[in-house]
């Protein structure tokens, strides 16, 4: 079972970010408000960021650790991101977009695992359209099966309903909870929405001003409910 242990400092401006948590397998939620930190932490777990202090690792595997000078470049990490807005390339078609993944990340074709994805994700009938052809739930779904495609040990998701309006939130929820009970890719969700990290999350991790403030399961999404009440 994939294990993330994530130990990093980081000063952004006037957000100072001090975090330390552990994600063991199912989807780990990154829930607080905006400006918390929840995208700067993904983006120092995937690569994209670099902490100023701490470690950062995956299975046995040393992503990050500033005292030893290790910080393995993006490519290398085999970590899936799915960003907010998708973006899917607009001059290829959802199966070239699906099959980039794969490529970039040299691996093998493999006719059944792509079908599976499709058909896990709902997209098999849409291969042949460019994305301008999609809706937004459609977008995200093709984003998500591309980065799935790369065989990642881990999932990021920044906030990938954040774009869609209500209806599309709606269709695109029961697509995350198949991912999570089928596809047995572990996952870091990145979320503001109570109702949202419900549906999908199975370890919370509260965030609030750059710093942890709990972790546990769902019982703390009420927690923050009730907070909102006083």
């Amino acid at each position: 079972m994939t294990l993330l242990a994530v130990d990093v400092e980081k000063e952004l401006g006037a957000l100072n970010l001090m975090v330390h948590f552990r994600a063991e397998g199912g989807v780990t939620a990154l829930f607080g408000p905006s400006g918390a930190g929840k995208t700067s932490i993904v983006n120092m777990i995937a690569g994209l960021l670099s902490p100023d202090r701490g470690h950062i690792t995956l299975d046995d595997t040393v992503l990050f650790d500033a005292k030893k000078g290790i910080d393995v470049p993006p490519h290398r990490r085999r970590i899936g991101y799915v960003f907010q807005e998708g973006r899917l390339f607009p001059h290829l078609s959802v199966r070239q977009n699906l099959d980039y993944g794969r490529r970039m990340s040299r691996r093998p074709r493999d006719s059944g695992e792509f079908e599976r994805i499709a058909a896990l994700l709902g997209i098999t009938h849409l291969l042949n359209r460019r994305p301008r052809m999609l809706s937004g739930g459609e977008r995200q779904r093709v984003a998500i099966g591309r980065a799935l495609l790369m065989r990642p040990r881990l999932l990021l998701l920044d906030e990938p309903l954040a774009s869609l309006d209500a209806g599309h939130k709606s269709e695109i929820l029961p697509y995350l909870v198949r991912l999570r009970d089928e596809a047995a890719v572990p996952m870091v969700y990145v979320s503001h929405t109570a109702a949202e990290v419900r549906r999908i999350a199975t370890t919370v991790v509260r965030l609030d001003g750059g710093r942890v403030v709990a972790t546990g399961g769902l019982e703390l999404l009420a927690e923050t409910e009730l907070d909102a009440l006083d």
